[in-house]
């Protein structure tokens, strides 16, 4: 029967990003029809399976989704089946909310509860709050009570995750210590009989992971009592360089083919001079071991894939259709000028000695410090 919809213009196709349950439904689905292995109460796959989606599997032609620290997603998974929480914290853009959000499509088949931590965030926000039209009209009720993300999560069994839990004030993180240490939630507004609700107990399959960035460490640093409740595992940057230059090349393919953009030449030089500046702007050192000024600002790789794009956007509509050394110099701006203007004193010290040197010797490098220059003075 047709809706009278094309596929191309359905509202899921049409997203720009969706959830990542939703976007490799086909691949969890072949995970589930061939996983035979022992799986947790309340878990959709078994542990195997989780990994196999994150890791990726030629096999059941299950696609790589996280790249770095194997190790790092099996205890993951091990932490999330037992009773501590799992904390995942790293430099920005080192992609802890995206494994984050593949754990939970993977163990709970929803990654949409989700906790986002800010400075407003509120006691309400983790527990539960009221309807209030109902409550005055009713009184406390359940079905005058709005859940949060981790009451739909403990009544569930699923996975919660709570983003930037540094960036709440510390009363508020603390919230969680009894939530965590007793798995249940009481709601005294309803009264003390359970059979009214009044109780919570979280299903098995509940747990939360959370994020931090080490750069907000001293914004609110979470207690011990807190800490105690979490097992932490750093996720940290790509070191490798040929292994990150293929990464950021097969991202910006991606993003391209997704985006529905025309064909764009990418030479494979001008990806790796990229990255190659943002290792070294990142470390604070060049390939061959001479000390520089790291940056302030984000270096990740992920960073460096919304670079690459935008470049490529501006070769493929602008420039002829070709990616080159010239448009990356121009976006790089991006990434730089926020709010350190020690980071622009530092980039141009950068393109002025390391730059420079390397144009004498690459044609590549000499387009990227000329650019530069031209853009930076």
């Amino acid at each position: 029967m047709s809706t009278g919809t094309s596929p191309s213009s359905s509202p899921a196709n049409q997203a720009v990003r969706l959830a990542p349950e939703a976007r490799y439904a086909d691949e969890l689905a072949r995970l589930l029809a061939a996983d035979t292995d022992a799986r947790p109460t309340g878990w959709k796959l078994s542990p195997r399976a989780v990994r196999r989606f994150i890791l990726g599997d030629e096999k059941q032609q299950v696609s790589r989704k996280f790249y770095g620290d194997d190790p790092l997603v099996d205890r993951a998974i091990v932490t999330l089946m037992g009773h501590q929480g799992l904390m995942l914290v790293g430099e920005p853009g080192t992609a802890k909310s995206l494994l984050s959000e593949l754990l939970a499509a993977a163990i709970s088949g929803d990654s949409g509860l989700t906790v986002q931590g800010t400075a407003g965030t509120t006691e309400d926000h983790i527990k539960y709050s009221w309807n209030y039209a109902l409550l005055l009209a009713e009184g406390p009720s359940q079905r005058a009570l709005v859940p949060s993300p981790l009451y739909q999560a403990m009544r569930a069994g699923q996975l919660v995750r709570f983003e930037e839990i540094t960036r709440c004030p510390p009363e508020i993180q603390d919230v969680l210590i009894s939530l965590m240490s007793d798995k249940q939630l009481m709601i005294p507004e309803l009264g003390r009989d359970e059979t009214d609700g009044a109780r919570l107990y979280a299903q098995r399959g509940f747990n939360i992971i959370a994020t931090a960035n080490l750069r907000d460490r001293g914004v609110h640093e979470m207690s011990s009592a807190l800490k105690r409740r979490f097992n932490f595992e750093t996720v940290k940057p790509i070191r490798d360089h040929d292994f990150e230059v293929e990464l950021v090349m097969a991202q910006l393919k991606r993003e391209l083919a997704s985006g529905g953009e025309s064909p764009v030449e990418v030479p494979r030089d001008v990806v790796a001079l990229l990255v190659t500046t943002f290792q070294e702007l990142r470390a604070g050192q060049t390939q061959d071991g001479t000390a520089i000024k790291g940056l302030d600002a984000v270096m990740s790789t992920a960073e460096a894939v919304n670079v690459a794009y935008a470049a490529a956007l501006q070769a493929r509509h602008f420039n002829g259709g070709k990616l080159t050394a010239r448009e990356i110099a121009g976006q790089l701006q991006g990434v730089v000028l926020k709010d350190s203007t020690d980071d622009v004193k530092r980039v141009r010290h950068y393109f002025d000695t390391v730059v420079r040197e390397r144009g004498k010797r690459d044609a590549q490098w000499k387009t990227f410090h000329e650019a530069a220059r031209a853009l930076w003075q």
